[in-house]
């Protein structure tokens, strides 16, 4: 979800409770939890007073780009150690295949 922030932007809780498929109530408790933390933040929204947006603070935008260094680092030592030239060789082909699919 901080993720979701991250990468979308601010948004209500409404729209994260969406796009995490939980219920709002649920998403509000989670919320209320990172913004204690100071991983959120929230501010009016911009037209509609009722609501509230979240957007992740620096805090919480250096947490998620700090996990994604980490997967990477994983996938990039595990990809040197536990393959070997031949299934590298596959896998970076594989990628290109993969990469054209996308771009079409």
């Amino acid at each position: 979800m901080l993720s979701q922030l991250y990468s979308e932007g601010p948004t209500t809780t409404a729209a994260l409770a969406r796009a995490e498929l939980v219920r709002p109530q649920s998403m509000r408790m989670i919320l209320a939890a990172l913004e204690e933390q100071e991983l959120v933040e929230r501010a009016p929204h911009p037209t509609d007073g009722r609501q509230v947006v979240f957007s992740s603070t620096e805090r919480g935008r250096q947490a998620v780009a700090s996990v994604r260094q980490a997967k990477q680092s994983w996938l990039l030592d595990a990809i040197d150690t536990r393959l070997d030239a031949d299934e590298r060789r596959t896998l970076a082909e594989a990628t290109d295949l993969l990469k054209r699919l996308v771009q079409e």
